[in-house]
């Protein structure tokens, strides 16, 4: 702000001075009108080079972990209709953080009228490298009952946020739905979209194992919580917003492609 008032100040000193002669005799130079004039070039300029750095300005963290994906389900409720979509593993650790936000909608729900949150998890219904069982010389062997495991604990996530859509829904406050659809495949990616203008981007670490010791077993199992994740916004570059584009249709294209789970009733949309 001061530099534009001290530009556009030199501007009417010039301009005067050329025009008006005390004003001029004033003032020692003949190039009055120049002077004005490159001072008024020069608040332009300020102004498209505030207005660019502005516009190309980066997210103020290009990285998280997963286990501060709480902060940014609470600030994507801040809006009146909230989309929340996943590509990952189980979803264990966006689910708690969903559980509670959506509990807490049952008593006050603030600006938020309508909520969609689209899960993307393996088809474990599939032979799979990972999760699974290590082997001898550490190859990862198809292990059918753990990955029943796993179904088991996507399929009670799903039944719970669904149940909590359901109540919200019928509460006539808010609309509310949830669904866990399918994807083929290993759980490689993890992906959240927030509102369709934040992407957050990671890789499981596939090496990752656990012993379950009930079982003397070990076995390959990515761990989510553990993930960095990279931050995309719209409010950061151009490249930033045009790779939220991107994601999004990608996400868009899987879910119109993936299954509904067996355990979904085929009346649920």
């Amino acid at each position: 702000m001061v530099t534009r008032v001290l530009l556009l100040g030199i501007f009417a000193t010039g301009l005067t001075a050329q025009f008006i002669q005390p004003v001029g005799d004033a003032l020692e130079g003949k190039a009055y009108l120049g002077g004005a004039l490159l001072s008024l070039v020069g608040y332009v300029l300020y102004d498209q080079v505030k207005e660019l750095s502005a516009s190309v300005r980066a997210p103020s963290r290009v990285m998280v972990n997963s286990s501060e994906l709480g902060t940014f389900v609470k600030d994507a409720f801040h809006a009146r209709n909230v989309e929340i979509s996943f590509l990952g593993y189980t979803g264990e650790t966006l689910y708690n953080a969903l559980y509670h936000r959506l509990d807490d909608l049952l008593d006050q729900a603030g600006p938020t009228r309508r909520v969609v949150i689209r899960m993307l998890v393996p088809d474990f219904g599939e032979r799979m490298i990972v999760p699974s069982k290590v082997g001898d010389g550490d190859v990862p062997e198809d292990d059918e009952e753990f990955r029943k495991r796993m179904e088991r604990r996507c399929r009670e996530y799903d039944n719970i946020l669904s149940e909590l859509a359901e109540r919200l829904t019928r509460a006539g406050r808010i609309t509310v739905h949830s669904e866990y659809r399918l994807y083929p495949g290993i759980p490689r990616d993890k992906i959240c979209i927030f509102n369709r203008e934040l992407v957050l981007h990671g890789l499981y670490d596939l090496s990752a194992r656990m012993r379950l010791h009930h079982l003397g077993d070990e076995y390959y199992d990515p761990k989510g919580f553990r993930t960095d994740l990279n931050v995309w916004s719209r409010e950061g570059t151009a490249a930033a917003e045009a790779a939220v584009s991107v994601w999004n249709k990608h996400f868009d294209d899987l879910w119109s492609l993936a299954k509904q789970p067996a355990w979904r009733s085929s009346t649920v949309s």
